[in-house]
């Protein structure tokens, strides 16, 4: 390839920068809370509650991310196709236009956003379980109600023990958006490689490499910032 043909394919991916982004920010917008109460309901002493969470986390980690964009791609369209379903089921799905590319997108936020949702739920459960006892009890004895306890003792612990394990997962995910172009949703990952074809060179390929690996290296940066800020007792 030449010069000004690399500099093309440079400018096309910066275009689908944008669409990337998107789905790596709202994945963090929605997962991370959603991780929160997943571990709250996994920690439940109701057991059909905890038992239901235990199986939500083990498919979503023990199925390929993928394979679930894919199913929460075609699910609405087969379902919509599907007959015997209750009428306000109909009505729901009626209004739902498949063709859009809002559709793509929520789709594929929907899958994202519930498989991170699970493994950041096990982060946040093992830094809640890491809390002593002690620290519960010391906050009943000032009289501290136990939603009280935990925002104002317990959650500021656990979001420093759990900045390590997060931002690790924070960095998977940008490589993970790539995942989104099994739909055809218009992103780096895609237009790459649609450069390659058109261009019959795996340069764009490598570009499209430098791109995930300039984020990484940002995101890692941050969260070298955010640990040295969290850490109190050094």
């Amino acid at each position: 390839m030449t010069g000004e043909e690399i500099k093309k394919v440079v400018e096309i991916l910066l275009q689908y920068l944008v669409p990337t982004l998107k789905v790596f920010g709202f994945t963090l917008l929605y997962s991370i809370p959603l991780g929160m109460i997943v571990a709250l309901l996994k920690m439940s002493k109701i057991k059909p509650i905890s038992w239901i969470t235990n199986l939500y986390i083990l498919v979503m980690r023990g199925t390929p991310l993928m394979l679930q964009v894919i199913v929460a791609y075609y699910a609405i369209p087969m379902l919509k196709q599907s007959e015997g379903l209750p009428s306000f089921m109909q009505n729901l799905l009626a209004s739902v236009d498949i063709k859009s590319d809002s559709f793509m997108f929520n789709a594929v936020i929907v899958a994202f956003t519930l498989n991170y949702a699970a493994y950041f739920a096990e982060i946040f459960r093992g830094g809640i379980e890491s809390i002593p006892k002690g620290q519960y009890e010391a906050a009943a004895a000032l009289s501290m109600t136990k939603t009280q306890t935990f925002f104002h003792i317990i959650l500021p612990q656990v979001i420093k023990r759990v900045v390590p394990a997060s931002s690790n997962e924070i960095i998977t995910l940008v490589k993970d958006t790539s995942l989104a172009n099994v739909v055809a949703y218009a992103e780096i990952t895609m237009k790459a490689k649609q450069q390659m074809q058109l261009h019959s060179s795996l340069v764009p390929l490598f570009i499209a490499g430098a791109f995930y690996f300039a984020m990484a290296m940002i995101l890692t940066v941050i969260s070298s910032i955010v640990e040295k800020k969290l850490n109190y007792y050094k």
